[in-house]
């Protein structure tokens, strides 16, 4: 029986380094190639000893799929294609393709320039890596090969992320990040694929509304203004920073507001001309306000320089990383950190060991580099304006593919497990939950299409009894045959006819021997009698030329050569009565009860 392996060698029962490995008719698929934040060790990127000990990857990967920009998602990518080795196609959509090395340039200049790391992959290394990209168009299905296809739908995380269906034969896998409603409803067909493996990031959560904790974030902002504090904003570039920038222009322009707003520049001005860019992938609402101004263009909103954290006075600032494990959103908390009039708004997840997981679990004194203490005392809020789905995205999504398995990854062990529990009891399907390097194998049963003519179901309502139940499966007699790949079950009649063939008439042939003093006729007569007398509701004939017949089963009756007390009779009949003939044939073979005349 065929099987679809997957193996998690990042993501599995964790949040970040997504990496999944999947064999389907064996093809061998990566799913997304990320990093990991909160490790500065060989646990960054995933390990792919799992796949090979020594060589390049090219000849054991068949693609590799990147489903979004997101660094957890793509970190890894230049690392594998360039130091590890893989010369195949990566497939990922059009904005991903842009902004993609973008972000991984970004991340190499922290870690290299900033940090003074060696053994990373250098700036050529990720032009070398998009050039084996091949972009994706939405709903475009792609032939990797002869027998392998992929399609992306749109999965509404973040600005260019993907759904993508991954097909061999009859066997599927769909892959999802978190989709998320809010951005735009994502959607996806009723394509029942044997494993729908998603991203559990929220998995207990079922999230208020967004206009709740629009509000509460406004609130909050102006409070902390009000009383002569700043606020600071880690974000990721890209999705969630132009959300709440569109939020504080309008509020300020509502309010007359004269407290600076500043965003941190160089890639966000990259990342908002993509956004322009791909202005047609982004959300209705961004949509018809581009109509009247350009949504990124900001009044309230300016460039950010580091010498402005110093000045005094309330302002708000939006600083990357989202995670304060870096960069100069971590610049900033430091020197904002010892004042209780300021405050840090965390508006998404925070991965384990980086700063913002610290101080989301209440930690108020923290180790630095070079062993100094910082003492937390500003306010700290978390605001999950995250681009991952709640449990009720989740559940929706399963409603709308229809899938035979499921498998979670990227998130924690224990509120996957409360999410599986939830999955196997609502839809009955199993659901795995992998950590890395362990493999999950479903066997697949695949099912194979057919085309039934109208006119053969016409014929079996024509007949009587319930119609056809898909719950209570029903036998229908037809010919199966084969046109232009695929199935269609007909009538006889009609296959004869498309196919251009005679009609040939197939009968058994039964014989049994009988122990009788009479004649030859007198025989078939006492059989006649007997079946007559057994058999209600048949059509039952005893023929001039010798023959009785039931239905379309022809009794004939002659002496054995040997002893004419021994009767030789013939029974045969057609295929649409076997089971009657098999009946006959073991009644007769008992004799025929004295009396008879």
């Amino acid at each position: 029986m065929p099987e679809i392996n997957v193996t998690p060698l990042g993501a599995g029962q964790d949040v970040g380094r997504s990496c999944i490995l999947v064999s389907i008719g064996g093809k061998n698929i990566m799913l997304d190639c990320g990093m990991h934040m909160g490790y500065n060790d060989d646990r960054r990127f995933p390990d792919f000893s799992y796949i090979t000990q020594n060589g390049r990857l090219t000849e054991f990967l068949d693609c590799v799929i990147i489903s979004h920009f997101h660094l957890d998602h793509c970190g890894a990518l230049p690392y594998m294609s360039e130091m590890v080795g893989y010369d195949g196609p990566i497939y990922m959509t059009h904005p991903t393709k842009a902004i993609c090395p973008i972000l991984l340039e970004d991340f190499r200049k922290i870690t290299v320039d900033k940090k003074g790391e060696t053994n990373f992959f250098t700036s050529q290394m990720i032009k070398d890596c998009m050039k084996k990209v091949v972009p994706l168009n939405l709903h475009q299905t792609v032939q990797v090969d002869d027998e392998l296809e992929i399609k992306a739908y749109y999965a509404g995380h973040v600005l260019g992320a993907a759904m993508v269906q991954i097909k061999v034969g009859l066997e599927s896998v769909v892959y999802t990040v978190s989709v998320n409603k809010s951005v735009q409803a994502a959607w996806i067909d009723k394509c029942r694929p044997d494993i729908l493996i998603s991203e559990s990031t929220y998995a207990t959560t079922i999230r208020d509304s967004k206009r709740c904790r629009e509000r509460d974030f406004l609130k909050k902002v102006h409070e902390t203004i009000e009383r002569g504090g700043k606020v600071l904003i880690p974000v990721f570039a890209l999705g969630r920073a132009q959300e709440l920038c569109i939020l504080l222009e309008t509020f300020w322009e509502r309010m007359n507001l004269k407290a600076p707003i500043y965003f941190s520049t160089g890639l966000t001005e990259k990342a908002n001309h993509y956004y322009k860019l791909f202005i047609t992938w982004t959300n209705q609402k961004i949509r018809k306000t581009f109509v009247q101004r350009n949504m990124f263009e900001f009044k309230h909103i300016k460039a950010f320089d580091r010498s402005y954290a110093d000045n005094p006075g309330p302002m708000v600032v939006f600083a990357t990383p989202g995670m304060l494990h870096a960069g100069q959103s971590l610049q900033i908390f430091k020197k904002w950190a010892g004042n209780e009039k300021n405050m840090v708004i965390m508006p998404g997840y925070c991965v384990q060991g980086t700063i913002g997981h610290k101080i989301l679990n209440g930690q108020k004194k923290l180790e630095m580099e070079g062993r100094a203490t910082l003492d937390v005392k500003l306010q700290v809020e978390y605001m999950s304006f995250s681009a991952h789905a709640d449990a009720k995205g989740i559940m929706q999504l399963i409603r709308m593919a229809e899938p035979r398995n499921m498998l979670l990854v990227h998130g924690e062990g224990a509120k996957m497990e409360f999410l599986k529990g939830k999955i196997e009891q609502e839809f009955s399907i199993d659901c795995y939950m992998p950590a890395n390097g362990e493999t999950v194998t479903v066997k697949t049963n695949p099912s194979v299409p057919v085309d039934i003519s109208l006119n053969l179901l016409k014929r079996e309502m024509a007949l009587g009894g319930p119609l056809p139940d898909p719950k209570k499966p029903r036998p229908m007699h037809g010919t199966l045959i084969m046109k232009e790949n695929s199935l269609k079950l007909v009538s006889s009649e009609q296959a004869l006819k498309e196919l251009g063939l005679n009609e040939h008439q197939l009968r058994f042939t039964c014989r049994v021997q009988l122990q009788d003093p009479h004649s030859d006729a007198d025989t078939l007569h006492r059989i006649y009698t007997h079946l007559k007398g057994l058999l209600k509701g048949y059509s039952i004939q005893h023929l001039p030329d010798g023959t009785v017949m039931v239905e379309s089963i022809v009794i004939k009756v002659s002496s054995s050569s040997e002893d004419t007390n021994t009767k030789v009779l013939l029974l045969s009949w057609s295929y649409q009565d076997e089971d009657l003939g098999s009946y006959l044939s073991n009644l007769l073979k008992k004799g025929l009860p004295s009396g008879l005349c």
